[in-house]
């Protein structure tokens, strides 16, 4: 017993080390992984997630959030347990991708604007991946095909709020955030004589999130071409094929279905990149990548999620469960819609 106390203080010390000597190890591949991170994310995560988070950050600092909590409360309540100004993580959450959903779930709970158990329950479904990325990136420019990217689309929402309504039971008994706590929200709303001061600090924060996404994207490069470089990868795919024997499942797709499990992106493109005659199978794969989120975004989330009182377990379960219900979606709604059945 005191051996294995002893092992676990020690598991990431001696990771952080094998990193390093990785680095030196492979540093040709690694540099060319890094440098291609940095160019996704100077060229297609930055144009297309910072003004979101500008944006979230200014709309969080007026009465929106109210707004829509008195239109959506009659909804969110039933359907979620949660509060109605939950709607705003909710849409957001949406419209702008990862991880603008866990950030407003985080900022509510700093802001008091609802509890503890309403945020968790937020932090299961509201994190996901936004249209723009799966319909144009995923659908158009990886699949060639707008309809895939629709139908990955609906399922990624359908899945998103089936884990919803399933949370809706998390902690059941709780109490719902006090009028005072609101009020005191309300109080710091943007107006003409602070707008400098609110615009400057939404820009810091953005600025921020996106500077953290971006070491994530870098970081997560390297660690994927340290593992093809050392065959650490094949390994790995020899270990996990009779499990995908018994699915039915080609061994082609063991190594992109792991490479997204640590980062979406680039396990997408691997697995959009295999050319098979039953591509309902890349589909639904895919559809599992969008939902789980991969070990990065998770590490962004646990990031934000740390300077709060929040659990983390709320959203790693979650996201287990959308990639289930995502892929099952899809796979449903392949069978049942012709339009949908993109087979050779």
């Amino acid at each position: 017993m005191i051996y294995v106390i002893k092992i676990k203080k020690y598991i990431i010390p001696i990771l952080i080390v094998l990193f390093t000597i990785c680095l030196i190890v492979f540093s040709s591949s690694n540099l060319l992984a890094a440098k291609s991170g940095l160019i996704l994310w100077a060229t297609s995560v930055v144009p297309s997630l910072f003004p979101f988070f500008v944006a979230t950050e200014l709309l969080s600092n007026t009465n929106i959030p109210q707004i829509l909590g008195r239109l959506f409360y009659i909804f969110m309540k039933p359907l979620f347990n949660i509060g109605g100004e939950g709607s705003f993580a909710i849409i957001m959450g949406i419209i702008s991708g990862y991880p603008i959903g866990a950030k407003i779930a985080c900022d509510f709970r700093k802001k008091n604007i609802l509890s503890k158990e309403e945020c968790e329950r937020l932090l299961s479904f509201t994190n996901n991946s936004g249209p723009l990325f799966i319909v144009g990136t995923v659908g158009i420019s990886m699949f060639g095909s707008s309809e895939i990217g629709f139908l990955l689309l609906i399922t990624h929402l359908l899945a998103c709020f089936t884990v919803g309504f399933i949370f809706r039971f998390w902690k059941k008994n709780y109490k719902l955030g006090n009028n005072h706590d609101i009020i005191s929200f309300e109080s710091k709303n943007t107006s003409f004589s602070n707008l400098g001061e609110v615009l400057s600090d939404s820009i810091f924060n953005a600025t921020s999130t996106i500077m953290m996404i971006g070491g994530f994207i870098v970081l997560f490069a390297v660690i994927i071409s340290i593992f093809k470089a050392s065959k650490l990868l094949s390994t790995i795919t020899f270990i996990f094929l009779p499990i995908f024997k018994l699915l039915h499942v080609q061994s082609i797709f063991v190594a992109p279905l792991f490479t997204g499990m640590l980062e979406i992106t680039n396990g997408i493109v691997a697995i959009s990149s295999i050319h098979i005659k039953a591509i309902s199978t890349n589909i639904i794969l895919s559809a599992f990548l969008l939902g789980i989120g991969g070990l990065s975004v998770c590490l962004q989330v646990l990031s934000i999620v740390s300077k709060t009182d929040l659990s983390i377990k709320p959203y790693f379960i979650g996201k287990i469960l959308q990639g289930i219900f995502a892929s099952f979606y899809t796979f449903i709604f392949i069978q049942i819609f012709p339009i949908f059945n993109f087979n050779l």
